[in-house]
Formats: structure tokens, sequence, C-alpha cells
């Protein structure tokens, strides 16, 4: 085997020239700031990149750090205990990394604006000491010639830092983060580079840009569900929107309001693992729906990445089987409690932690399928029924023995079964976004009740376009609330970070 042999050992790391630290009393100012330092540094990065794929001296190593924010206060500060975030949970010096300002401009705004009023201290800027990895600095949509890299004559992790998985995890999110003396405590739930992953995972997935994600998320199981939401997104953008901007398919094709098609982006050859589509409106306000696929792995992968958005919800809206004799295809289940036997979450999540249902999300769905329906009150029952959902992860578990599992649904009170929605609402409650679960009945394997030759096609015609009706409508009540009513103190631990 022919051994490289490199002529030039690393003889200086060169950098970006120092960025002074400012205190800011202003958040606008302060996220202007991290956004000249960001760009700063990654392009930093880009030039580098490209001058050693021209062939320049491979003897020096190139690094730039993410930018950081931090806060101290001296005191608790006087905090409105109403809110779940914006405010530091005790006296300390607390900081994060950032990275893409440019996509969370509006969220680092009003964090850092919260921050600001509630502590009557300053937000410092600066540079960390967490490096940029060159894989996260290019821009997005970045596309690098296979032969460019050819003619850089070393490892590229010679010459630039590169992702570190041994430092991208979820600590902070799972409260299990423990405090370093001398050591900055956590401002935000997630770190710079744990984002970094995430956004290029969430274009990988979906095929659609991050930039494109709203802050009402809705997640289906069922092909159907997309089908008919394309349908009604692009009637309202040739209606003019009723205020929605954008329809955004995967391949970023997007179709502005009062237009009959697409004027930008290019369909994908294969769709991708889990395809996503964006009802956009003005400050991220719209709907994402996402088709997730059958089971628990996909439904906490996907989860896993949307989180670092900061979405103001996420509803699962799909199929489940109904588990009782008095339910009838077609009715519909709001969860109101899991039993998780998905098992993907377990060593994040331990099993013994409850997943409450959470009232505003409850009461929207609620009043959702009623106006729809159009049925209230006690009729209401005859479609709907509240209580616990069961989410396995074994699709086929009726061909097991059934005392096991029977008997395990019949003492957890569980009207319904799919493989979803508990690690939806689970992750939900694990990254501390507002979630909520409406299924279907669209079988009965209990009670022996499957859908014929036939059937189930007009079920889907039937059944999906009322279902998704309702999950539009619940989510637009929502999007009516101001975030800070609907981001429930439920969702907090005893110390949590400033940042929601």
């Amino acid at each position: 085997m022919e051994k490289r042999i490199y002529p030039n050992a690393i003889e200086s790391v060169a950098r970006p020239e120092p960025f002074p630290r400012q205190d800011f009393n202003d958040a606008t100012k302060a996220v202007a700031a991290l956004r000249e330092l960001y760009e700063r540094n990654t392009s930093f990065l880009r030039q580098s990149f490209e001058k050693l794929s021209e062939g320049g001296p491979n003897n020096q190593r190139f690094r730039a750090f993410y930018p950081e924010v931090s806060a101290t206060t001296n005191s608790y500060g006087q905090i409105d205990t109403r809110l779940a975030y914006g405010h530091m949970p005790a006296p300390g010096h607390y900081a994060t990394t950032i990275t893409r300002p440019d996509l969370f401009d509006s969220y680092l705004t009003e964090q850092l604006r919260l921050i600001i009023r509630n502590h009557g201290v300053p937000i410092t800027i600066g540079e960390s000491e967490t490096p940029i990895p060159l894989h996260f600095a290019f821009l997005e949509g970045t596309h690098v010639d296979a032969s460019a890299a050819d003619r850089i004559k070393r490892p590229l992790r010679d010459i630039f830092d590169v992702p570190d998985l041994n430092a991208t995890d979820d600590h902070i999110a799972n409260g299990t983060f423990e405090p370093i003396p001398g050591v900055p405590l956590p401002l935000a739930p997630f770190t710079a580079q744990r984002i970094d992953y995430s956004l290029h995972r969430l274009s990988h997935y979906t095929a659609t840009s991050p930039q494109h994600f709203q802050n009402f998320v809705l997640f289906t199981n069922y092909q159907f569900y997309i089908d008919e939401f394309c349908v009604y997104a692009r009637d309202l953008m040739a209606e003019g929107g009723r205020g929605y901007s954008a329809f955004v398919e995967p391949g970023n094709v997007v179709t502005m309001a009062g237009e009959n098609a697409p004027h930008d982006g290019a369909s994908p050859i294969r769709m991708p693992q889990m395809p996503a589509y964006h009802l956009v409106k003005p400050g991220h306000g719209g709907i994402t729906m996402i088709n997730i696929g059958v089971g628990p792995s996909n439904a906490k992968t996907i989860t896993d990445h949307v989180a670092v958005l900061r979405p103001h919800a996420w509803l699962m809206l799909g199929h489940c089987a109904g588990l009782r004799n008095t339910q009838a295809l077609g009715d519909y289940v709001l969860a109101h409690a899991y039993v998780r036997e998905d098992h993907v979450l377990d060593d994040d999540l331990p099993v013994w932690v409850p997943v409450p249902p959470l009232a505003e999300v409850q009461v929207a769905l609620q009043e959702a399928v009623a106006e729809v329906t159009g049925l209230s009150g006690y009729d209401l029952k005859r479609i709907m029924r509240t209580g616990t959902v069961a989410t396995i992860d074994n699709r086929n578990w009726e061909l097991r023995e059934q005392r096991g599992p029977v008997q395990r649904l019949s003492q957890s009170r569980a009207i319904a079964l799919d493989m979803e929605s508990a690690t939806i609402a689970a992750n939900g409650f694990r990254f501390r976004v507002p979630y909520g679960t409406l299924l279907c009945v669209s079988d009965k394997p209990l009670h022996g009740e499957l859908k014929l030759p036939g059937m189930a096609t007009d079920f889907y015609k039937r059944q999906v376009a009322q279902h998704l009706s309702i999950g539009i409508r619940a989510v637009e009540k929502l999007a009516e609330m101001p975030p800070e009513r609907l981001h429930s103190r439920k969702l907090r631990s005893f110390s949590e970070t400033a940042f929601q």
C-alpha cells in the first residue's frame, strides 16, 4: 500500500482578526453584531478553502469561531412568573454559541429582548472558543466539486476544523447537563454545532431549505394528507393567498400568492425520505406539513431536527387502530395521554416521565373538530373520543400472542394504537415544543373490522379532507395566541435556559 507523505508540516494557524467583545442594551443591535461576526468568520473559512482548492500552500491551518452571546446577572431579578422563558434561573454567568443568525433573526431578537427587559443587564457579543467546522461554513445549497477537494494534498481535518460529534449532544435539552466550575451556564437549549447538524439533516430528509419551515408543524403518516394539503395550498395561492404569501414544495419549488404555477426551484428526481411542504406567512407564522412515513424511528429523527428551529407547536394528524368496540371507522381520537411502547426515546426521556396534555392545544383541537364537523357538546362525543393513545414499534403486533399486548392496552385504558404519536409528543415534551395529537380511526383489528377492497379509497377521500381541515383550523387557532401563552410552563424543568 502506498504511503502518503506530506512534505510540509503545519507551520501556523490563520484566523480572522480578533473581534472585540461588545455590550448591548438593544436586542436588534446585538443580533446585527452577531450577523456581522458570523458572516465574517464563515466567509474567512470559505475563502481559505477556495484558495487551497486552487493550489495554494497547505502547510497552514485555518480556524474561525462561532459567535457567542453571554449575560451575567447578580440577582434573581423581577421576573413575571407567568412566563415560561426569557429569564435566567439564578445569579451567574450564562452563554451560548450562535449559528445562522440570518435564519434565527426574529427568534434571537425576542430572546435577547426578554433577557434585557427582565434582568436589566446588557447582552455581550463576542467570539466563542468553539471552532466552526468547514462543512457548516458553506452557504446553503453550495456544491463542492470533488476535483477541488482532490487538489488539497492532505486530509481536510489537518487544515480545517470538522464536525465533532463528541461535542454535539442533547445534554442541555435532556436535563442531564452538569455544570463545570468556571464554565458559563447554558443560555439556550442547543449549541451552535448541534443546530448546524440538524439544519443539514433537515435539508437532506425533507428536500426543502430550513428557511422555509414555519412555526406550526403538522406531521402525518399518510401521503393522502399531503396530497390534500397540496390541493388546498395551490387553491389558496391561486385565490391570492388569504394571508399566506407562498407555497413551497420539495426541491424548494415556490408558488407565490396570486400565481397558478411555481416560479422558482426544481422538483427532486427522487422524493426525499420525509418530504416537507410549507404554507408560508410573514414571520414564519404559517404551516409546515411533513410526511414522516411509518414508525417511531422516523418520528424521532424528524422531530430531533425540527426542534432546533424552535417552532411554536407541532401536531400529529394520522390514522390509528381503534381499540374500543364502540368506535367506528372515521371517528376521531384526541390524545390526552400516551402509552410509550415505541422505545426509541428510552435513553433520552425515561418511560416513567409523564407526557401531560397541554390545555391550549387540546382546546384548539376540540374546537376545530366542532367547527369543521358542525357538532358540539354531547353530539361531538359521537365522533370523537378523548383518551390514551398507545404507540408501538411493531407494525404486526396482531400476529404475536395476544394476551400480553391486549391486557396492557386494556389496563392503560388506551382507545387507539399507532406508531408515531407518543414519540412526537414525548419529543415535544423533551424539547419544550407544544404538542398535540388528533387521529382518525381507520381500522379496528381487535374487533375484526378492516376496510374491504374499495372501501379504503372512499374512506380516504371523504375523511382525509375533513381531518386535514380540522388540523389546519386548529393550527390557525394556536397561531392567534401570543407565544408566551402557548409555550407552557409544564414543559420547563427545575433549572431552565433563558432561551425558549
